[in-house]
């Protein structure tokens, strides 16, 4: 009974059929985002999440900044993960059964830096079955430490990472599918003759260099040789990073900064193996032309008498195994000048002085002109002292159409390319350009000649 006293309403005892019949409707309010969280409706709930757009369920594409490709399973899962896919721009939702869903990898998220990357067939990407870190499968439908993931992001890029596997290892789908046969074929029909090719001291220690350098490398100079063979081209092997680094730069091995090459003389000596060992290796190859025995000593933390006299004590190793490849001698950054390299490569054969000349770290011309004048005059004239009668050849082992100049033109750069084929042409030597390919257009040559920057 429905009782109304002094303006206050209460309800008797009826039965629940007899509410039903009279109000059959409901009004009522869902509690939605509450026990099963949705994040569109409270985005603040994920505010204090690390790493919060990278939750179960993202999909990623990873595209590499050096090949300009992506990484892609194969036949999207069951087989090879690859650097080698062109990409597509229907990330979100790929249409069902195209390749595109095979660059397409799923989060599964452990915390806020381990990952399992899951592919189309829904298998796991991983390391191989072998544990050497060097190829990467998808073939796993249930997750392990194989198949754990570390995501590395760029403090000052976070859409750039790096990819950390359970070895400790950064992922690189990268010898096989960086540089290949067709490069080779590419430098040989547009009007070069020779590549120079750095390598690291560890690759003496191949298949099995000490942590945390990987192995393999040693395969890949073995396949340059033989596309070299094939084309008609020259090698120039160049000792790119020295045991304990000969300057503190992270491309010439550092770990943390510091320069303890040359600190003690086990680490010249290890090098002087480096060093034979290379050059007895492919000694009997006809594109084999020069060593260069250590790019870019810098004097600043490095003694002069300790690199002339690695120098000579290189030049005898190389001897050892070829009477005819040319020793090249990288002139000491920071020193007064190549100059001080004539000494002693006037004293022994077949000796070359590199001087690298990048006009990018040397000068800061906002103008176009002076960069140019800087080229025709002071570059010129360097190389001109350089070329003594019976002294070494002359070698300009690094340079690039870069420059600190804001807005430059297509036509700007070509002159500034002319400028430099002009001038480092007089070395003795010749001259090599840095690099075949680079993420950043004026320092790739293949993207130079592709794009009529540059001319051969």
């Amino acid at each position: 009974m429905e009782v109304i006293s002094n303006g206050v309403r209460s309800i008797g005892n009826h039965s629940d059929q007899e509410m039903e019949n009279r109000n059959p409707k409901v009004r009522a309010v869902n509690l939605g985002g509450w026990l099963v969280t949705e994040g569109w409706i409270k985005p603040s709930l994920f505010d204090a999440i690390p790493n919060k757009d990278f939750l179960d369920g993202t999909r990623l594409q990873f595209k590499s900044i050096t090949v300009g490709k992506f990484l892609c399973a194969e036949s999207g899962g069951g087989s090879r993960v690859v650097a080698n896919s062109t990409g597509t721009s229907e990330v979100a939702k790929p249409p069902a059964g195209s390749s595109s869903r095979w660059e397409t990898f799923r989060l599964w998220r452990i915390d806020e830096t381990l990952f399992n990357f899951r592919v189309a067939n829904k298998q796991f990407v991983g390391l191989n079955s072998g544990g050497d870190g060097v190829d990467l499968v998808a073939t796993c439908h249930s997750p392990g430490a194989p198949e754990t993931f570390e995501i590395v992001r760029n403090p000052d890029d976070v859409s750039r990472v790096r990819i950390k596997a359970s070895n400790g290892l950064f992922l690189q789908e990268h010898w096989s599918t960086f540089i290949v046969e067709d490069d080779f074929k590419f430098v040989a029909e547009n009007g070069l003759d020779a590549v120079r090719i750095p390598v690291g001291w560890w690759i003496a220690s191949d298949p099995n260099p000490p942590p945390p350098y990987v192995g393999g490398s040693l395969a890949f100079l073995d396949s340059a040789f033989s596309w070299a063979e094939k084309y008609g081209l020259k090698v120039i092997i160049d000792l790119h990073a020295a045991p304990g680094s000969q300057n503190g730069w992270e491309h010439s091995s550092s770990r943390d900064g510091f320069r303890e090459w040359g600190d003690t003389d086990d680490t010249i000596q290890q090098t002087l193996h480096v060093i034979e060992f290379l050059t007895s290796r492919y000694t009997k190859s006809p594109s084999l032309y020069a060593v260069d025995l250590l790019n870019e000593p810098l004097a600043e933390i490095l003694p002069l008498e300790t690199v002339t006299k690695y120098y000579r004590a290189g030049h005898n190793a190389v001897r050892k195994h070829s009477p005819t490849a040319y020793v090249i001698m990288s002139r000491v950054l920071g020193a007064s000048g190549p100059e001080l390299l004539l000494p002693v490569a006037s004293g022994l054969d077949r000796t070359v002085v590199d001087t690298h000349n990048y006009v990018l770290f040397r000068t800061k011309f906002d103008t176009i002109q002076d960069n140019l004048d800087f080229i025709y005059k002071d570059k010129r004239a360097q190389l001109d002292r350089l070329a003594t009668p019976d002294g070494p050849l002359t070698f300009v082992g690094e340079w690039a159409v870069e420059w600190t100049v804001n807005g430059a033109t297509k036509e700007e750069y070509q002159k500034f390319a002319e400028a430099q084929q002009e001038v480092f042409g007089r070395a003795t030597f010749g001259w090599a350009y840095w690099t075949l390919k680079c993420a950043k257009h004026h320092w790739s040559l293949e993207w130079m000649i592709k794009n009529g920057y540059i001319k051969l």
